[in-house]
């Protein structure tokens, strides 16, 4: 334990409190059991070792842990959890759950055993795939955490400090909006900046090396975090791996899941499932019908990569701007609200409203008879009425 208690004051010692995601003052830190789901690099060791550094101690009612060390390998979380309680722990902060085996049901018999004890952990946005035999839902706060907004990139490399908005009050105040951002920065250059690098916090630490990262991440997540959770064989991943290939060359993808099931050998069912799998990865965005529905067994409309920075790391031609354009465009609204594919526009978001993506010369021609429809514009500062600048909508988480 001791190690394990030197790793924790190196890290939190070195863990920086200059800027912190949103998700640090949302997540009800009182809660006796937090679990917090996210993709790989998206900031989750982070948030618990700031929390840790502004708020409690460093002494032995508080240690933090990853089950990736090499100590659990021969020793149990339980057995380490009883002795951190007899020495007078009281928080507990676990990275990285999924890397151990019986996870979920060793922090149900810790939650039910130690009444006292204070419970953080984190895991892989795949978590909730798993049919765990512990129940967690009753016992656990669960939190998502998705990649850096447009705003959170601003606010975290330009050291301003925007707020975010609600869509309702980005589509009725977009014009003060626009002129609150273009009075601190030149927005349509941090934007291209920001599809191109922006998505995970590292880039500030490995802006150099970023793209081969996150392409590495990539990687691991297809070869090692999916397979771990759903024990797919080696013949399932590659065709994975290929799927992913076929998607992204040609997205936004309209998929044929007949053709595709032929191309991979394997059942339409089980293509519909890796669609599903690589979506909770975070590599992904599925787009369903809103007449049919998103359950697993439905084919997706339209399939995109999750945001643009995946476009770059797969080696792929970013030239084309409209995939761009879309690709940022759902990335950064689909984080708080339904976004559904429509024959009429791009976009039908909550049900209600239509949205077109397109440059600045793009009119309301397609769109001009649809009640509750807009056009997003890239390469304008500024809007007018239902026509509204694309970087606005990085403003809304």
């Amino acid at each position: 334990m001791e190690k394990l208690k030197e790793k924790f004051y190196r890290k939190v010692t070195n863990v920086s409190l200059t800027f912190k995601r949103d998700y640090f003052h949302s997540i009800n830190w009182k809660s006796r059991m937090i679990g917090i789901r996210g993709a790989r690099g998206v900031g989750k060791s982070t948030l618990l070792l700031q929390y840790i550094k502004e708020y409690l101690p460093l002494n032995d009612e508080v240690i933090y842990v990853s089950l990736d060390d090499i100590y659990f390998a021969s020793n149990t979380l339980s057995n380490f959890v009883d002795t951190f309680v007899k020495k007078g722990g009281k928080y507990l902060f676990i990275d990285e759950v999924h890397k151990y085996k019986n996870w979920s049901m060793e922090l149900k018999n810790i939650f039910d055993d130690y009444a006292t004890l204070k419970i953080v952990f984190t895991g892989s946005s795949i978590l909730p795939l798993l049919e765990s035999k512990a129940d967690l839902s009753r016992r656990a706060i669960m939190y998502d955490i998705q990649g850096l907004s447009f705003r959170e990139f601003l606010n975290f490399k330009e050291n301003t400090s925007f707020e975010k908005f609600s869509l309702n009050d980005l589509l009725k105040n977009h014009l003060e909006i626009s002129i609150l951002v273009n009075s601190k920065l030149r927005p349509l250059a941090k934007l291209g900046e920001y599809n191109k690098m922006g998505y995970y916090p590292y880039f500030i630490e490995n802006e150099d090396n970023y793209l081969y990262l996150l392409s590495q991440t990539i990687t691991q997540t297809i070869e090692n975090d999916i397979p771990m959770y759903l024990n797919l064989e080696m013949e399932s991943v590659e065709k994975m791996k290929k799927l992913l290939y076929i998607i992204a060359t040609s997205v936004p993808f309209k998929p044929n899941i007949n053709k595709i099931s032929q191309q991979l050998e394997m059942g339409r069912n089980n293509l519909k499932n890796f669609f599903h799998y690589l979506a909770k990865a975070d590599i992904l965005n599925l787009l369903y019908s809103d007449k049919k529905g998103d359950t697993v067994l439905q084919k997706p409309s339209k399939v995109y990569l999750k945001h643009p920075n995946l476009i770059r790391a797969l080696g792929l031609n970013d030239s084309n701007i409209g995939t761009l354009r879309e690709t940022f465009f759902i990335s950064q609204v689909k984080n708080q609200n339904r976004v559904h594919y429509t024959e009429h526009g791009d976009f039908l978001v909550n049900n209600e409203m239509i949205f077109e993506i397109g440059g600045k010369s793009k009119k309301f021609s397609q769109i001009s008879q649809i009640p509750n429809s807009y056009i997003v514009a890239d390469d304008i500062e500024y809007g007018s009425g239902n026509k509204i600048p694309l970087y606005l909508f990085g403003f809304l988480y």
